[in-house]
């Protein structure tokens, strides 16, 4: 069977778009909630991507760790995210969901039990922030025997003969992080010169699909529509945050928010 992300890629594609993928962190600002907002969002999103919270996050920029501290708050734990994951699919099968997070909690966890609740409650591909390659080969191998894609990142200051390993070793998705900062951060570099890298990493292989992360929103995603996929998160965290702040519910605004940046990338 192909994988879903797959299948996220090729639609995407015959709609001459780029695929839209949401980040919101497991367990904000409730596990329930938490649930709400996938459900509503995945109705716009090509593919969902759901943070685990961590309290010394590396890559994440302030909105992200915001939401993961509310969830910690609530005392979300990883198997509460896999039940999150499991109630989101039961509806959604085909809907592609990816866990993001931090070989930490993976390593506690166990390798193997990760893997098998991962399998058990639908993922469908992992990205660990802190397990680069060369490091993740192994990992990696394991994802692939339970047919989870790993998804290998990739940076500005990554050089060609690393990228053409890495790429080698990838599975069906890789992510280009934009640039270099942590998530959320003003896009510090022009689309045009973002778009001058993503394009060298095409060329290398044309049939993997990638993505472009970090500073991506509302104003800015139409400016790279080119790609074959765009992940939203800080912007997404930071509307949950506003939405309960000012009591509101972050579902709607959050859904609101989602089908205006598919329409712009449209």
């Amino acid at each position: 069977m192909i994988n879903p992300i797959t299948m996220a890629f090729k639609k995407a594609k015959l709609e001459n778009r780029p695929a839209l993928l949401t980040y919101t962190v497991a367990g904000d600002n409730t596990k329930k909630k938490s649930i709400e907002i996938l459900k509503a969002i995945s109705k716009n999103a090509d593919i969902c991507e759901l943070g685990f919270p961590h309290n010394t996050p590396i890559a994440d920029g302030g909105q992200i760790q915001t939401s993961a501290y509310r969830a910690i708050k609530n005392g979300i734990k990883i198997n509460d995210i896999f039940q999150i994951v499991k109630s989101f699919k039961k509806n959604n099968k085909l809907k592609p969901l990816i866990l993001m997070g931090y070989y930490n909690m993976i390593f506690q966890y166990g390798e193997n039990n990760f893997l098998k609740q991962c399998k058990k409650s639908g993922v469908n591909g992992l990205i660990v922030v802190d397990l680069p390659w060369p490091e993740n080969k192994n990992f990696s191998i394991k994802c692939k025997k339970k047919s989870i894609s790993f998804i290998q990142l990739l940076s500005p200051t990554t050089s060609k003969n690393r990228l053409k390993k890495i790429i080698k070793d990838s599975h069906e998705m890789i992510y280009y992080i934009s640039m270099l900062s942590t998530t959320g951060g003003k896009l510090k570099v022009s689309p045009r010169k973002i778009l001058q890298n993503y394009n060298k990493i095409k060329k290398i292989d044309h049939n993997k699909n990638c993505v472009i992360g970090f500073g991506i929103t509302y104003k800015t995603i139409s400016k790279l529509k080119t790609a074959d996929g765009l992940v939203v998160g800080s912007a997404i965290c930071k509307e949950i945050t506003k939405s309960l702040n000012n009591r509101q519910n972050p579902v709607t605004n959050v859904s609101k928010l989602v089908n205006r940046l598919k329409k712009n990338i449209l």
